[in-house]
């Protein structure tokens, strides 16, 4: 969740639950590796001698709505973590998911369909609910039983973790005080036994039973609330609201059932609403199911407020749902082509220059390059928000030239916007998110290149062709400026 939503920066400090702070690459790629080597220590129990290192094709998961820093940070900890860039593939969760379920039956939906049975041109919703995020996309299945995507990702930070801050609030306000922090601060093992002990509990609370949620308190917690506040616990929640549903016996606390679908509103509310806003947009239509997967979609609360507030829709819950994710990143490396065509999320373009036009170009941009006057800060379109972008086709080719005898390279800094047709990268909402320089040899002036952007898959290609010499490049876009 740190790489969510931010500016990322390649020498970025992390934090952890102390406040203490190392490189965020570092913490990546060393946990990239300690899964690597065991992968690697487990494959040479079980075969030994028969697998080796450039057997194996790795594939890092990361949830669709990160951006293209997020992405390539990912990427860059594995190169440190030993993983060699032509050996690793990037693959969007909800993406990997769909591709598990339509390779199995489910098996625990509720009624008899399964992906697996969904015909040419019918769609389904991808409802991919983790520990951080809630990832949301539309599918729609081709004649080739291929995928492709109708609607760009989108969703938000509403995932199991919101539940486990509701839980610390409700923690806090019956002890009167920030305890938890105090916990985490002095008794860290605690506080992390705590919470997966609230894990286990979360997964059972259903909003058809009204059994109490009974939940062991570690006497770190109990002593430091009655250092603090000079009473025990129990005795506090009798002055809360919560006098008549929470209680404590020994060291259990016993919420109610009511108390504790309330940790669930957050969390539930937010992907209920984005949920009906995506399926209220035109292009999706038709959709005919929510194929719900990730940790979190094995919630009763979540699945009864799906179920509740989309009748009319099948809802699929595949067996182990939090295992989703992971299989079928292992299909989409051995098939990274399964899902055809995307949906670009921004509109995508570079900073040039342009002919001075008078009738229509701004004269406080007015620049002069060898005596031309030229119109500076140009947003050169390469693909529009919305757009379809097919696997493996480029969406647009264009061709720029340098402007002085010395140039060895084009330089171009990358925008975004959600505008459909910017005019100008200084326009409202056009944010610069990279850089990418173009080789050029040779000398003088009007060295040209045609520069084609290939947005289909999950990371941005560009291939540029010099045009004096038909040379071409291969280059990737610098997101971590």
């Amino acid at each position: 969740m740190k790489l969510w939503n931010k500016k990322i920066e390649r020498d970025m400090l992390i934090e952890d639950e102390n406040s203490r702070h190392l490189s965020a690459k570092t913490v990546f790629a060393l946990a990239i590796k300690w899964l690597k080597d065991d992968l690697w220590r487990v494959s040479n129990d079980r075969i030994s001698g028969k697998i080796r290192e450039n057997d194996i094709h790795w594939v890092l998961t990361v949830p669709a709505i990160w951006d293209n820093a997020a992405k390539q940070f990912m990427r860059e900890a594995a190169k440190q973590a030993d993983i060699e860039e032509t050996r690793l593939t990037v693959a969007l969760e909800p993406e990997a998911a769909s591709l598990f379920c339509r390779h199995l039956p489910v098996e625990r939906s509720g009624n008899e369909t399964s992906l697996g049975k969904l015909k040419s041109g019918q769609k389904y919703l991808v409802l991919d609910a983790g520990g951080g995020t809630v990832d949301i996309t539309v599918h729609e299945v081709l004649h080739s039983m291929d995928v492709k995507e109708v609607y760009k990702a989108s969703g938000g930070a509403w995932g199991g973790t919101k539940v486990d801050e509701a839980f610390k609030d409700f923690m806090n306000e019956i002890a009167g005080f920030d305890a938890i922090a105090d916990l985490k601060r002095k008794h860290l093992d605690d506080y992390i036994d705590m919470f997966h002990r609230f894990e286990n509990k979360k997964r059972v609370i259903s909003p058809d039973k009204d059994s109490k949620t009974v939940l062991s308190l570690p006497e770190s917690l109990r002593s430091l609330i009655e250092t603090r506040q000079g009473r025990a616990l129990k005795d506090l929640i009798k002055d809360t609201s919560y006098s008549t549903s929470v209680s404590m016996t020994n060291e259990k606390v016993k919420i109610d059932a009511s108390v504790a679908r309330r940790f669930f509103d957050t969390s539930v509310s937010s992907t209920v609403e984005h949920l009906t806003e995506v399926l209220r947009m035109p292009v999706n239509r038709g959709v005919e199911a929510i194929l719900m997967v990730g940790g979190f979609s094995e919630s009763p609360m979540l699945q009864h407020a799906v179920s509740k507030g989309f009748e009319a829709l099948k809802r699929i819950v595949p067996q182990h749902a939090s295992l989703a994710v992971l299989k079928g990143a292992v299909i989409f490396g051995h098939n990274p082509n399964a899902i055809t065509e995307r949906i670009s999320k921004l509109t995508y373009g570079v900073n040039t220059t342009y002919p001075f036009d008078e009738a229509k170009h701004d004269p406080a941009k007015k620049i002069f390059y060898n005596g031309e006057a030229r119109c500076d800060d140009i947003f050169s379109k390469h693909v529009e928000i919305g757009q379809k972008l097919k696997i493996g086709d480029a969406q647009s080719t264009n061709r720029y030239h340098t402007l002085t005898t010395e140039q060895t390279s084009a330089d171009f800094s990358i925008f975004t916007t959600y505008q459909k047709d910017p005019m100008y990268t200084t326009d409202p909402g056009c944010t610069r998110v990279g850089n990418l320089s173009v080789p050029i040899s040779g000398s003088g002036l009007d060295r040209w290149a045609s520069v084609r952007f290939i947005f289909g898959g999950t990371e941005i290609d560009v291939e540029a062709t010099e045009e004096s010499t038909g040379k071409v490049h291969h280059l990737k876009i610098d997101f971590l400026v």
